[in-house]
């Protein structure tokens, strides 16, 4: 029917006991504690090189992989954010053993798909909204209740798109915050029914939510977009072993069939250095006069590299070095250099390819000469924040002239940014980053409110900038 809307790594001996382990990285991490204000002054030109952590999408679904999988998996260059931690952590609460190696290397022995053990306490993601989402997908598809909760930010973004596809399946949401938001309670069900379903939006979190929990279901699940998301699971659920066949949907979309019931195998995942991280010390790059940074070991898959087309449209030099395939994943250097931007219409329909950059693109775009217009940005409204509204409010209260009409965001450029403000981040560590870098290069420092839950995907964002040259206070 069709509805609307294997090698591994050994022990180490001298590892701490791995759920003390865990826990303690979580807790340094993850608490956010008093709030931590931070300060980005004009900055000298910036100079290095640089390989931001790894892949936030990725490192979800090699842990959520892993969980599935009857046997062990090996992951290199995991993003160690307490985003991740917290899937980590869940993960092992459905019954995987994971293990910190160091350096970034984890090892993850499965529980197997239909084998999960029901967790004891609540599953609590902190301000992990894919971890959430995702993890919906796999309690979902197996007959285990869980609790699923995280911090205040995580508690105001709305869950309803995710758990409507689940109960078409047979999933049964026992309570809820108005509104579908944390805490929510669902029952799986070890017999999900096979659906097609046409997505409403062009969600990766939503789609995969419905091809995990598909895994354990007796026939085919179908998603149908009509734009195309990441496609991160897909290519990892094959690599795992799942029969996954994509097709041509429309002008821009895609249909996903999941045959259910396959038998995953473990894999090897190497990976590769997030965008969205990349994003910050590229943009870094673009706008501090003089500036000479090359980016390491970026992935470079065709649906994530929105920013780098817009920004390469907008006159960016940026130089694609050794592009080649690591663990499944395009992925190539970016020299980037100083440049003088310009403004540009970016189209809506590259919004999937580039959601979570455009904080950043913003602060690019009030540096370019002229108006930058970012359309069909309603996505934005349910992130870790209502970004389009705290981006705004950013570039008003640093001298920046924009508007928003409807679902755009309209920035007039100049080649020069007052700054002096201080901005809300309301929690949102893309705010927060996005901000700081328009502060190297602003004359005037601009200040965030507070930065501690910038360690949810970048832990190391100020000394590695700080290395390349970046001045912070």
């Amino acid at each position: 029917m069709t509805l609307g809307g294997p090698a591994c790594y050994e022990r180490n001996e001298n590892s701490p006991n791995p759920e003390v382990q865990l826990a303690s990285i979580t807790a340094s991490h993850g608490s956010h504690g008093p709030a931590s204000p931070m300060t980005a002054g004009r900055s000298a030109p910036l100079h290095g090189s640089l390989k931001p952590p790894g892949d936030k999408s990725i490192s979800h679904r090699a842990l959520i992989l892993g969980l599935l999988a009857t046997g062990q998996t090996p992951i290199e260059g995991l993003l160690e954010g307490d985003d991740v931690l917290r899937t980590a952590s869940a993960c092992r609460a459905l019954g995987a053993k994971v293990e910190r190696l160091g350096d970034g290397r984890w090892l993850v022995e499965g529980a197997g798909l239909g084998s999960l053990l029901e967790p004891t306490d609540v599953l609590d993601f902190g301000n992990a909204g894919t971890g959430t989402r995702l993890m919906m997908g796999v309690v979902g598809g197996h007959a285990i209740t869980a609790t699923f909760d995280g911090d205040a930010s995580l508690r105001k973004r709305p869950m309803r798109r995710i758990l409507d596809p689940l109960v078409l399946m047979g999933v049964e949401v026992l309570s809820e915050t108005p509104g579908g938001r944390c805490p929510i309670v669902i029952k799986g069900t070890a017999e999900p029914a096979p659906i097609e379903y046409r997505s409403p939006v062009p969600s990766a979190q939503l789609k995969s939510a419905i091809l995990l929990a598909g895994l354990n279901s007796p026939g085919r699940t179908v998603v149908i977009e009509t734009e195309a998301s990441r496609d991160h699971t897909e290519k990892m659920l094959s690599y795992f072993g799942a029969q996954v066949h994509v097709e041509t949907e429309g002008t821009h979309g895609r249909r996903i069939t999941l045959e259910g019931r396959p038998k995953l195998t473990p894999r090897a995942v190497i990976v590769p250095a997030d965008p969205s991280s990349a994003a910050f010390p590229l943009v870094a790059a673009l706008l501090v006069p003089g500036s000479d940074v090359t980016i390491e070991a970026m992935m470079m898959n065709p649906l994530r590299i929105g920013l780098l087309t817009t920004l390469i449209e907008m006159g960016a030099q940026i130089e694609v070095i050794n592009p080649r395939i690591e663990g499944g994943e395009d992925v190539a250097d970016l020299r980037v250099r100083h440049s003088q931007l310009h403004g540009v219409d970016v189209p809506a329909e590259r919004a999937p390819a580039m959601i979570d950059e455009y904080p950043v693109l913003a602060v690019a775009a009030a540096f370019a000469k002229g108006e930058t217009r970012m359309r069909g940005l309603a996505e934005l409204r349910v992130k870790e924040s209502d970004r389009l509204e705290a981006v705004a409010a950013g570039l008003a209260v640093n001298g920046v002239e924009h508007t928003i009409e409807g679902d755009d965001l309209i920035v007039r450029g100049n080649t020069t940014v007052a700054g002096g403000g201080t901005v809300e981040t309301h929690l949102d560590h893309r705010i927060a980053m996005s901000f700081l870098v328009m502060g190297l290069a602003a004359q005037k420092p601009v200040t965030i409110d507070d930065s501690a839950m910038i360690a949810t995907s970048f832990p190391t964002f100020r000394p590695a900038l700080e290395r390349l040259g970046a001045t912070f206070g």
